[in-house]
């Protein structure tokens, strides 16, 4: 059984919005551990995070939530549009070989 053929439109679009998703966890992990970190602490805030200024844990906090909820999607939008549709033709076309035997 082959797999439907898709237009270029689709195409376009499905890698459009797996692009955009990934640029969103790249821009994320960028502004939380490299833009928006208190003077003289790299890395892992630690116990220096009770030191620094509330608006900055905020904006951090806040580019962290935007993380995650970008790199949810892209997980569970590549589960839909590749992983099941892969694992679903290789289910029917194991089975129909089973059968034929």
């Amino acid at each position: 059984m082959e797999p439907k053929k898709v237009g270029w439109g689709w195409r376009a679009l499905h890698w459009a919005i797996i692009l955009n998703l990934l640029f969103e966890v790249l821009y994320a992990g960028y502004m939380v551990f490299f833009v928006i970190v208190p003077k003289g602490i790299s890395g892992p805030l630690g116990s220096a995070a009770l030191q620094i200024k509330p608006h900055i844990m905020y904006t951090r906090r806040l580019y962290a939530i935007e993380f995650w909820i970008a790199f949810a999607g892209l997980a569970l939008y590549l589960a839909l549009t590749e992983m099941i549709p892969r694992f679903w033709s290789f289910s029917v076309s194991s089975s129909s070989q089973e059968s034929s035997k």
